[in-house]
Order: C-alpha cells, then structure tokens, then sequence
C-alpha cells in the first residue's frame, strides 16, 4: 500500500467519523510498520507482525474511546498509537437559560449540539443559533432520531417528568458516553429510588451524573454551563478530579503508567 493509499484510508474513516487510530511501530525490529485500526473492525489498511497486532488493536481501541494517543511498551518493540476519533455530540432537552449558555460554550469546544424541547416559544433557531439541530417534540419523538454511541453527551435540563423519565431511560439502555441529569440532591435521590423501582439496575442507575456538573459555586446559567462542561470533559478525556492545582506538586497533567490498567 503507498503512502497515498494510505492517507486515503485515513480519511474515509475521519469522514465516516469513526473510531480509530493510526499504530506506528517505532522502536524494536518491525520499525516503521503502521496500520490503521477501526475500532470495530481492526485493522483496515497497512499491516502489523503477528507479534503485535493482537495487543495493540485492542489497546487502540481503548485510546481512541479515550481520545488518548501515546506510546505503548510491547515486548516486540514500541508503538506510537495516535488515536482517531469523531466530533463529540451534545444532546441537551430543556431550552432553558442554562441550555443557551451550555449550547454557546460547547459549541466553542468543538462538540455538534442537538436542542430538543416540546414547547414551541422556547425551541427556535434564534435562541440557538450555534446549534447544529434544533429538534421540538417530546422525547418519545426524539430519541429516535438521534445517534447513541460513545462520542454523544445527553444533558438533562427539564425537571419535568414528562421528559425526565422518558429521556433517562433512553439513556441508561443505550450506549451513551455522558449521561446528566440537573436537580438537587434530594431530587437525585427520588430519582434513583423511582428507577430503583421500575426495575433498572444499580449500574444502570450509576450511569446518571446526578446532580450534574462539577462543584464550582456557579449560580449563573452560564457558570453552571461551565461546571457542567467541566464534568463532560473530565468523562471525555477519562481523567482529572476536578481540584484546583494551585498549589499542588508534580506535573499538571499526571503521567499514566502501563500497569495502572490503562494501557
């Protein structure tokens, strides 16, 4: 394969917007060997040794779900793993204030912005403006009309059971990178206990970031905006505890290490 054919395939999988990941094989014997891995279906273009291949496709995978690139110490050699992965999708129900500040500032990090609300006066184009979509209808309309895969973010604004209940069930079934819910923590609590009773398991349940959003005092729609984004991207990136590091000692971005489980 030359190396147009190469970058050719690269692309496709960057427009099919896929999960990926581009393995470079750069210190031991196989030297200079890539491949291109789809993280559902391995390796797609160019070749890896035997040696390699099997540990290092399932290592993309998780990177690439990470978004993470790094290189990975193998007993064959070492390899350069530059993960690949799609534009991040934010689906927010309830346009509410919060809503418009949140679809702003997610919008400016790169994520695609899907608004949904059933109420006709607050669902519009003008007070989304930087929304790739803007869908009205009740989330039984709704959800089937979305993607639902690691690279989606649904945040819960509406109180209302009438969207709360259908949109959290949808999310805890389907296979959501980041599910948030708004409310206090006696709400939370209720909530849980409601799930609890409809039948949804303990892990189903844990998969709701309730209350949502980070600890940072907002009290604006914009500073809670914030806290939320925070929080997705502390999922996002599968790292972070949210401290302040003023003051804290080591490096600012901690160094992961092979037998922490994380590659």
């Amino acid at each position: 394969m030359t190396n147009d054919d190469f970058v050719a395939a690269v692309r496709r999988l960057i427009d099919a917007e896929r999960f990926g990941a581009v393995a470079t094989v750069v210190e031991g014997e196989w030297t200079g060997a890539k491949a291109l891995i789809d993280v559902g279906e391995g390796v797609v273009a160019g070749d890896l040794p035997d040696s390699l291949a099997e540990d290092v496709v399932a290592d993309a995978a998780e990177l690439s779900l990470k978004e993470q690139s790094r290189v990975v110490e193998y007993d064959s050699g070492n390899v350069f793993i530059e993960a690949i992965a799609p534009p991040p999708v934010l689906v927010v129900f309830g346009a509410v204030h919060v809503a418009q500040a949140l679809c702003t500032h997610a919008s400016l990090l790169g994520f695609r912005v899907i608004v949904s609300d059933a109420r006709p006066a607050f669902t519009t184009e003008e007070r989304f403006p930087e929304a790739a979509r803007v869908i009205r209808g009740w989330p039984e309309e709704v959800v089937g009309q979305l993607e639902a895969d690691q690279r989606t973010y649904v945040v819960l604004l509406s109180h209302d059971a009438r969207f709360e209940d259908p949109v959290l069930a949808w999310g805890m079934e389907a296979d959501l990178r980041y599910l948030g819910a708004m409310g206090s923590r006696r709400t939370h609590a209720n909530r849980v206990e409601k799930f609890r009773g409809l039948g949804y398991s303990p892990e189903q349940i844990a998969r709701i970031h309730g209350p949502v959003g980070l600890d940072i005092g907002a009290e604006t729609p914009g500073e809670t905006a914030v806290s939320i984004l925070a929080e997705m991207i502390q999922v996002r990136y599968g790292s972070g505890d949210g401290l302040s590091l003023r003051g804290r000692e080591g490096r600012v971005h901690r160094q992961r290490t092979d037998d922490e489980g994380d590659i």
